[in-house]
């Protein structure tokens, strides 16, 4: 058993699958580096303090696509099968989404799209999958890196969730959000979007978390709410973050028990990440974090 204090790790991500939690996400101890490893997932029986493993779920295999930037694994459950969404990264050409498969959610996952499912020239990371009404659409960031402000963008998948089904469409821009400051100053025009997941509240009012940084500099999660009830927006953002204390990436999951919480990395900083569990209340569709932290 290992504690969570004693697992380093980035963009946490749980999947339930019966009575066990599998805790998905950027597991290389240094995710930065040139020579990417894989992706490891670790296994709890419902305790969020320890967790087993790691076990490792993805290792490229003798002349995959990507060599660097494998970034925020998160798995799915489609159609009987266990599907995985990652960030990777060539020497060559540009960072982007691919999708992974695999009979079991400890792998091993095998490449499932040929190559990035998101736009080839464009920079992307941080595809999640979200079903709307029986239809898979992947909900992704296109990089401030390359586009400046920060966009969140949409696009529908095929139902084998091997390609895109049609051009992505933007959702909205990152300093769309009021509680969003630029990197590298404020006159930089530099706006992140990082870590998209969408959520249906128990109000049905759809959800969508994700990550930038504040006027304080803190890497933070804010949450939008779409206006129509789809997840073609239009997206109207809260004011304040939900979180605000240097930590990011979230998703939120449901226990066996019924409790719904935030899963998040902090702090901010390699080698020093680690993932916490923050219990939500939900009210009216608003999400808030309480006192019980898990860390």
């Amino acid at each position: 058993m290992i504690k969570i204090q004693d697992i380093q790790i980035r963009d946490p991500f749980i999947l339930r699958d019966g009575e066990f939690l599998y805790l998905f996400g950027s597991t290389d101890k240094d995710i930065w580096r040139a020579d990417a490893v894989g992706f490891d997932v670790y296994v709890s029986n419902g305790d969020l303090a320890t967790f087993d493993g790691p076990f490792p779920a993805f290792r490229p295999p003798a002349g995959f696509w990507a060599t660097r930037n494998f970034w925020a694994s998160e798995v799915h459950i489609w159609q009987g099968a266990f599907y995985m969404f990652a960030t990777f990264k060539p020497n060559e050409g540009r960072r982007g989404t691919a999708i992974l498969r695999s009979n079991d959610p400890l792998g091993p996952f095998q490449p499932w799209s040929a190559g990035p499912v998101t736009p080839p020239n464009w920079e992307c990371l941080d595809g999640t999958l979200f079903i709307d009404r029986g239809k898979p659409w992947m909900v992704f960031c296109h990089e401030w890196q390359q586009v400046g402000d920060g966009e969140m963008c949409l696009m529908p998948l095929s139902p084998d969730l091997r390609w895109a089904s049609a051009p992505p469409r933007l959702l909205f821009h990152a300093s769309d959000a009021p509680w969003t400051r630029p990197l590298h100053g404020r006159d930089s025009g530099n706006y992140v979007t990082d870590g998209p997941f969408v959520y249906t509240a128990k109000n049905g009012d759809l959800l969508l978390l994700w990550s930038s940084f504040t006027e304080a500099g803190q890497y933070s999660i804010g949450v939008a709410t779409s206006e129509s009830g789809n997840i073609t927006g239009p997206w109207r953002h809260q004011a304040e973050p939900l979180y605000a204390a240097d930590g990011g990436h979230g998703m939120v999951f449901h226990t066996a028990d019924g409790k719904l919480y935030l899963a998040i990395h902090t702090p901010n900083k390699t080698p020093n990440e680690r993932p916490i569990f923050i219990e939500l209340s939900e009210q009216d569709g608003v999400l808030s974090v309480t006192n019980n932290i898990i860390a």
